[in-house]
């Protein structure tokens, strides 16, 4: 299987090497600026030609493309920045295709052609509260050995831990690499290396895989998610754990003097708790989803709706904090590396109100209701792990004939269950009926 992946490494550059860095991001920046100048000093220009009865090929034409965009760059760059040639090429380059992309996504949401939320039009870039970042896509460029890597115009730079896993598929042929980025994150510098990956994925579930089987996986806050097997995996709570660091840290940038390196000293402080916060984060969830993937031949959870629950004032925080969407977008890529399966059950299948012995339902169940009790048979069970069980049966409770296909779209059906919406690399199985919303973390 042939998939895109980036490695990113952390970048230690020397003092001339930090300058050419700082540099060649400004560059970026300069470029995407003067490029959103033009584009709207051209609109309102066609604005006012439109208003003298002007039309079709009389109306000036504005710059929305990156060949457009880099064709007037070229024409005008010795002219606004005479230092240009201090910098790579690929800088100004990597600028107007960040305002390109840009354009676009503004045009393709306005036009219902974008997914999610509506995206508004491009802004300029300020120093010190942009996003710094440059990247490479041509010249010679790339990881010069484990250790070092190449970037055109500031040289051979330094990284903080070996690149042998990188360097290694690039050598042997089983990586491609296509392009680099280099980027600002708090107070350090990243260099991020996008390839494309031949993975040798398996024909079949491990042994391994066959022998843990199938398990639902309820996700939620008070534990990040429970098995059906029993396993609780508590949440860690990294925000709310360096929230007193936070609040002191905020404090300490709001009353220095703006514009002061004191408050760019603060303001670093307070970036570095961030990071500090989503690296740990991110670092559990993928241990997680990688047990998960490779411990079991099918991974069922729900279709849960994030973007409506951190709505909701009381649960954004804690619902943020534990990250249930980025374990699902985990789990929808490892599954297929690994050999397994990712069964999406139905947004509206009630896991949490339906008893895993006998399936009678409890409608009116709370989310304050921490225990189960069935009013039929008598099972008194945790409501996470219960709600854990009955992923876990939508896939066991499966007809024999269909098969598990290395991460593939596959049918789950079982008496009284019919299979719902689907996702690419992800089958989606749910239950009929007047069931409760689930959308909300339990």
């Amino acid at each position: 299987m042939t998939t895109l992946q980036a490695y990113r490494f952390a970048l230690d550059p020397n003092q001339a090497q930090l300058a050419g860095i700082r540099r060649h991001a400004g560059a970026s920046r300069f470029a995407y600026n003067w490029g959103l100048a033009r584009v709207k000093a051209a609109h309102a220009q066609r604005d006012a030609e439109q208003s003298y009865g002007l039309t079709g090929d009389l109306l000036t034409p504005v710059p929305w493309t990156l060949p457009a965009l880099r064709l007037a760059w070229n024409a005008v760059k010795r002219d606004i920045a005479p230092w240009w040639d201090e910098c790579s090429k690929e800088a100004f380059r990597a600028g107007l295709d960040q305002l390109a992309r840009g354009l676009k996504n503004f045009t393709d949401s306005r036009q219902g052609k974008r997914k999610g939320r509506r995206v508004g039009f491009p802004r300029f870039k300020k120093r010190g509260k942009a996003r710094d970042s440059f990247r490479y896509t041509t010249g010679a460029y790339g990881p010069a050995d484990e250790t070092y890597v190449k970037l055109p115009r500031i040289g051979r730079v330094k990284v903080h831990e070996p690149m042998g896993a990188l360097t290694g598929r690039l050598a042997d042929g089983r990586a491609r690499l296509f392009g680099v980025t280099v980027s600002r994150t708090a107070d350090r510098w990243f260099v991020s290396f996008t390839v494309e990956v031949d993975r040798d994925v398996p024909e079949r579930p491990s042994r391994r895989q066959r022998a843990g089987g199938p398990v639902g996986v309820d996700l939620g806050v008070k534990h990040l998610a429970v098995l059906s097997t029993g396993q609780t995996v508590p949440n860690p709570k990294h925000y709310q754990r360096a929230e007193r660091r936070l609040r002191r840290a905020s404090r300490a940038h709001a009353r220095s003097k703006p514009g002061s390196a004191g408050r760019r000293q603060r303001a670093a402080q307070l970036a570095t708790i961030h990071v500090r916060v989503a690296n740990q984060r991110h670092n559990g969830l993928h241990k997680l989803t990688t047990r998960l993937a490779r411990s079991h031949d099918t991974v069922v959870v729900e279709d849960l709706h994030v973007a409506g629950m951190v709505r909701n004032r009381r649960l954004a925080r804690a619902v943020a904090d534990a990250g249930m969407a980025e374990v699902r977008r985990q789990l929808a890529y490892k599954t297929r590396w690994y050999g397994s399966t990712l069964v999406v059950a139905d947004r509206w299948y009630p896991s949490s109100k339906t008893c895993s012995g006998c399936g009678w339902r409890n409608p009116s169940l709370t989310l304050s209701e921490r225990t189960f009790t069935c009013q039929s048979c008598g099972l008194v069970l945790d409501r996470d792990h219960n709600a854990a069980i009955n992923l876990h049966h939508l896939v066991a409770a499966s007809t024999p004939e269909t098969e598990n296909a290395r991460g593939a779209d596959r049918k789950t059906r079982a008496s009284g269950r019919v299979a719902g919406k689907r996702e690419p690399g992800t089958a989606t199985a749910g239950q009929t009926g007047g069931a409760s919303p689930r959308g909300e973390a339990a």
